[in-house]
């Protein structure tokens, strides 16, 4: 008597599956993980370009922050998570090329956990002073630096960008600093602006506002080029060759997760940075556009790795 309801229900559900199977991707609400804290470069960049994403699909992609562990647990979460398109993350390019090296046991693979779905956009790290310190561009400071070794400088944590990219300028500079780690950018930001620190490496999102009010000044970006927003602005390597590293930030699914699927997403995204508004916000906060296929934005992934490798061992960084 039971067994023909039990045939039904079991037929109805498998026909409501597959029916829900063939709908139109997105069918609901996408979740993006952040893995830092509101607020920062990542979390301002994803909101921005999440937003005009939302609107372009007709569903919304909501921003979750999962911080903790320099990025590592959010991402690790993600790598886990079932890869149907329903759960992104976009996230910076330090959580992915640098904390392999700079974790015993960060939870995830960066090539054989994730799908890069694209990239979004470049950002730019400054070096920032406080606006009484005496030196005023690079080569004062590599000067000032040899006269009277162990400045003090302010990172938002050992193995942070901002940590290795002052770790790279006192290798190629031949000069040293004295390294205080914060727990975040905001909080070292607040310090050189106080006056307790004098110099930070930091992102240009966490420090327009104090550069744009007078309380910060910029000795140079660190960048390989000069950044837009700020053209004036000369980089580390018009004064050591060579230098300059540029951070990037793009959106990743888990492994598996189908190519068609990748593909709308990945067409989504280029049509958002097409976007002048969503072009418009990200220079506002130091960033330029990057697009790339998924494939290029493998490679790039790929490619960084042994680069970031080799900082992270030089500088003697480790974390558990």
């Amino acid at each position: 008597m039971w067994r023909a309801p039990l045939l039904a229900a079991l037929t109805c559900a498998a026909i409501n599956a597959d029916i829900y199977a063939q709908e139109p991707y997105p069918a609901r609400a996408v979740t993006v993980i952040v893995p830092q804290a509101p607020g920062g470069a990542n979390d301002t960049i994803a909101r921005i370009v999440l937003q005009r994403l939302s609107e372009l699909m007709g569903k919304q992609f909501v921003v979750e922050n999962r911080a903790g562990a320099g990025g590592n647990i959010g991402t690790a979460a993600v790598s886990k998570a079932r890869p149907d398109g329903y759960t992104l993350m976009l996230t910076a390019s330090s959580a992915m090329v640098i904390n392999p090296w700079l974790y015993k046991n960060t939870g995830f693979d960066p090539i054989r956990h994730f799908e890069p779905v694209a990239p979004v956009a470049v950002g730019a790290y400054l070096l920032v002073a406080h606006p009484a310190f005496a030196p005023g561009n690079v080569r004062m400071l590599i000067d000032f630096a040899k006269a009277k070794p162990g400045i003090t400088i302010a990172s938002a944590g050992n193995g942070t960008m901002n940590h290795l990219i002052g770790e790279m300028l006192q290798r190629t500079a031949g000069v040293e600093f004295t390294h205080v780690p914060y727990k975040g950018a905001a909080a070292a930001a607040t310090d050189v602006v106080s006056g307790q620190v004098p110099l930070s490496v930091q992102s240009v999102p966490s420090v327009i506002g104090f550069i744009n009010s007078g309380r910060l000044k910029v000795l140079a970006t660190a960048n390989e080029r000069r950044v837009a927003a700020l053209p004036n602005v000369p980089t580390i390597g018009e004064t050591i060759p060579g230098f300059g590293t540029t951070p990037w930030y793009g959106i990743f699914a888990p492994a598996g997760t189908p190519k068609d699927v990748i593909a709308i997403l990945h067409g989504a995204v280029e049509k958002a940075l097409d976007s002048k508004d969503v072009q418009d916000k990200l220079a506002a906060q130091g960033c330029e556009i990057l697009k790339g296929s998924p494939a290029q934005f493998a490679a790039m992934v790929k490619d960084e790795l042994p680069k970031w490798a080799k900082i992270v061992k030089e500088s003697g960084a480790k974390l558990d």
